[in-house]
C-alpha cells in the first residue's frame, strides 16, 4: 500500500499554537465512523461544547447520537513527577489541570489527529480514530522515547445523553460492571450498554461525579454553560520506550482489541478512498496538492450509511457536524 501520509502532507501546529490556550481551544478536530457517530474535541483537550467527546455513538444510525465517553483525563508519571496531559475549565473560574502546556505539537495524519506530549526527555504520541461502520473509538498512546519507563494513568469520564443535551448527575447512579481489561456501563435500565477496554495494564472501577465543567462555547450561544461527567474507571499501565497503550470505547461487546491492526485498517480505508477518487479521474496523488486530498477525506466524513428496506446499501448526507442530521439520500 502506498504511504501517502508523508510528513509534507501532514497539517502541523507547534507550541506557538498548542501552548496558547485560546488558540489551541478554538481549533477543533473531528473523526467519524460512516454511520452518523463521531468523536470531536479541541487541540488543547479542553471541553468547550456539549458536542465534544471521544465516543458520540449513533444508536439508531445515522441518528440518536448519544454521548458515551466524554474524555480521558490523563496523567503521565515520569522520574517521580506527575505531568498532567488533560485540561479542564471549571465554572468556579479554575483552570486545572493545564495539560495543554505539555503538547509539543499537533498534526493530522490523513484524517487521524495526533498529539505529541513532551515531559522532560519523554515523548508520548496519542492518536484518535473511529472504526468504519461501528460505534467504536480507539485512543492509542505510543511512547516514542524516554530514559526511564513511564506510568500512564487515565480517568475515564462517561455520560449517556443526547448530544444536544446536558447532564447534572446529582442523583444518577450508573451500573459500572468490571470486565476483563475493562468495564461495562449500564446507564439505566433499557439503555444501550457500552464498554471501555484497555489492551494492557489494570482497570479500577469508580463512581464519582465530576461537577461543573465549564462550556464556554455554549455560554456564547446563550445555553447552559456547565455540565457533570461521571468518573467510571481509572486505567493505568507502564510503558517502555517503543511500547503502546490502546483504549477502546465501544457499544460492541467484542471489539478488535488489537490497536495496531485497527490503525492499519483505518489507514487502509483512507487509502481506498483516495484510490476511488483517483479511479474516477478526479485527480492523482502526484499532481494534486495535499489540501485537495484533505478535502476528499473531509467530504467523506459527511457520507453515512442509511439502509432502507428497499435500499439496504443506501447512503445519506449529514448536513453538518455537530448539530445536524441527514438531509437527503444518495445512491
Amino acid at each position: 500500500m502506498t504511504n501517502r501520509l508523508s510528513t509534507d502532507m501532514a497539517l502541523h501546529f507547534g507550541r506557538e499554537i498548542c501552548g496558547e490556550l485560546p488558540s489551541a481551544s478554538t481549533r477543533e478536530w473531528l473523526v467519524t465512523n460512516g454511520m452518523g457517530g463521531y468523536a470531536a474535541g479541541t487541540i488543547s483537550g479542553l471541553l468547550t461544547r456539549r458536542y465534544q467527546g471521544l465516543l458520540i455513538a449513533a444508536l439508531k444510525p445515522p441518528l440518536e447520537r448519544t454521548l458515551l465517553l466524554t474524555k480521558l483525563d490523563e496523567t503521565l508519571v515520569y522520574g517521580g513527577r506527575d505531568y498532567p496531559l488533560s485540561t479542564n475549565s471549571w465554572t468556579s473560574g479554575t483552570l486545572h489541570p493545564q495539560g495543554y502546556k505539555q503538547i509539543e505539537h499537533f498534526r493530522l495524519e490523513g484524517s487521524i489527529p495526533c498529539w505529541t506530549y513532551a515531559c522532560a526527555d519523554a515523548r508520548l504520541e496519542k492518536r484518535i480514530w473511529m472504526q468504519s461502520g461501528a460505534n467504536t473509538t480507539y485512543i492509542r498512546y505510543t511512547l516514542q522515547r524516554s530514559s526511564l519507563p513511564i506510568t500512564l494513568s487515565m480517568e475515564a469520564l462517561v455520560n449517556y445523553r443526547d448530544h444536544h443535551g446536558e447532564t447534572q448527575g446529582d442523583t444518577w447512579t450508573m451500573q459500572i460492571i468490571p470486565q476483563l481489561q475493562g468495564i461495562r456501563v449500564e446507564a439505566f435500565p433499557g439503555a444501550t450498554p457500552f464498554y471501555i477496554w484497555a489492551d494492557r495494564g489494570e482497570v479500577t472501577v469508580h463512581h464519582d461525579w465530576y461537577k461543573d465543567f465549564e462550556l464556554s462555547k455554549e455560554r456564547f450561544r446563550g445555553l447552559t454553560d456547565r455540565e457533570d461527567h461521571l468518573h467510571a474507571a481509572t486505567l493505568r499501565g507502564v510503558l517502555q520506550p517503543g511500547e503502546t497503550f490502546t483504549v477502546i470505547a465501544t457499544t460492541e461487546g467484542h471489539p478488535n482489541l488489537d490497536g495496531e491492526q485497527a490503525l492499519f485498517e483505518r489507514r487502509a480505508d483512507e487509502q481506498a478512498l483516495l484510490n476511488h477518487w483517483q479511479a474516477k479521474g478526479l485527480g492523482t496523488a502526484s499532481d494534486s496538492p495535499p489540501w485537495i486530498q484533505r478535502l476528499v477525506w473531509a467530504a467523506d466524513q459527511f457520507i453515512v450509511n442509511r439502509p432502507l428496506a428497499e435500499d439496504p446499501e443506501g447512503k445519506t448526507v449529514i448536513a453538518g457536524y455537530p448539530w445536524f442530521g441527514d438531509w437527503g439520500g444518495i445512491r
